[in-house]
């Protein structure tokens, strides 16, 4: 049988190439004849620039560029075969990063400082990968670092973290992404959230990052107010668009710079011809750390299973844990659903040994569909 194993990371315990390695060497076991094609995937967060790279290959550049609370980090960006650049936010101002600084003091200037770098070194094809930040600024930090001007009342300048929102006054932005004119920027991204309001950044993934639910409104309108000076001058409120709320509002600052949406998921599939691998496929296999029913929502099986149910080849999915939705949606998505949990155990337990486990139930999965193949012929 020929295999395309197309994993996303189990986050905290693998990355997704190890995940396909595990599922491969399953397979294996079932079947020494197997011929499993490894293609990694991601979602534009974490892990994005490793899949790509495992994949595609490509030179890595490293840029110094400020992180969420101003340390001087080295950071890696990938130069994909086609001259595409793609940076990970997450590789910038992740949240593990972040550690207990006060989210009010984190900036998300380091963004712009390396989009400034590479435009700088005359690259003009460029990606941003949005997924797992730790700021909550509103993009005002990365705007800062191209050259927006934000100003107190008294004239003083303010730096761009989400705490210097609620000093501000006033704005210039003439100086803004100065270069960025010819550069194509994409934005990888599964989230469909608008900048501000009930659905808006600080809302939905501000406590995650450590906004208190007793300030959620009140740093809401800061941000609200800052994209509101900004807006004015705009052909259309790009706050209210989908996906400018993503990354705390980086999403935003990307199409104020001219970025285009996309599907992260869908984004890292192309780059990694995995609908070509997929078509000649006799099965594909899946997973990610823990399925439910945000799963269906542009995350990487997702995109893998939609691909394969084009090209009519069955999809399973192997994950961490499985929580199936009441309408049944995730499991219809896919040609069995499969948890490595067999019996109960700690998350650490779990995590500890999950390639183990994951061999273990990949070679399960293959013998079965092997044993149903023989019994047909």
């Amino acid at each position: 049988m020929r295999w395309v194993i197309a994993p996303d990371s189990y986050k905290g315990s693998l990355d997704a190439a190890s995940v396909a390695a595990a599922m491969q060497a399953g397979i294996k076991l079932a079947d020494r004849q197997a011929v499993c094609i490894l293609r990694p995937m991601a979602d534009g967060g974490e892990g994005t620039l490793d899949a790509l790279h495992a994949a595609v290959g490509g030179d890595w550049l490293r840029y110094p560029v400020s992180n969420a609370v101003g340390h001087r980090v080295d950071v890696d960006c990938l130069l994909l075969p086609d001259g595409t650049v793609v940076l990970e936010v997450a590789r910038i101002i992740g949240l593990p990063d972040a550690g207990d600084s006060d989210v009010k003091e984190r900036s998300s200037q380091g963004v712009g400082q390396l989009l400034l770098a590479l435009v700088d070194a005359g690259y003009r094809r460029i990606a941003v990968a949005l997924g797992g930040s730790s700021t909550n600024d509103g993009g005002a930090g990365c705007l800062v670092a191209l050259g927006l001007q934000l100003r107190r009342a008294d004239g003083a300048a303010l730096s761009g973290s989400l705490q210097d929102l609620q000093y501000l006054h006033a704005l210039d932005a003439s100086g803004l992404a100065v270069g960025l004119d010819e550069v194509s920027l994409e934005i990888w991204s599964d989230v469909e959230n608008p900048l501000t309001g009930p659905h808006g950044a600080t809302a939905v993934f501000g406590p995650q990052k450590g906004v208190a639910a007793s300030a959620i409104q009140t740093v809401d309108g800061w941000i609200a107010h800052f994209a509101g000076l900004l807006d004015a001058d705009q052909a259309c409120s790009l706050s209210n668009q989908p996906g400018a709320g993503a990354a705390g509002g980086l999403g935003y600052a990307m199409q104020l710079l001219g970025g285009r949406m996309v599907s992260g998921a869908l984004a890292v599939a192309q780059h990694i011809a995995l609908a070509k691998e997929i078509a000649a496929a006799d099965w594909v296999l899946t997973g990610e750390g823990r399925s439910d029913s945000q799963t269906l929502s542009g995350k990487a099986p997702a995109c893998v299973a939609n691909l394969a149910r084009q090209a009519g080849v069955p999809v399973s999915l192997l994950s961490g844990a499985i929580l199936a939705d009441d309408g049944g949606d995730l499991v219809a998505a896919f040609d069995g659903c499969y948890s490595l949990c067999n019996r109960p155990m700690t998350l650490d337990a779990a995590m500890g040994e999950a390639a183990e486990r994951i061999a273990q139930q990949s070679q399960q999965l293959a013998r079965t569909i092997l044993a149903a193949r023989s019994v047909r012929n």
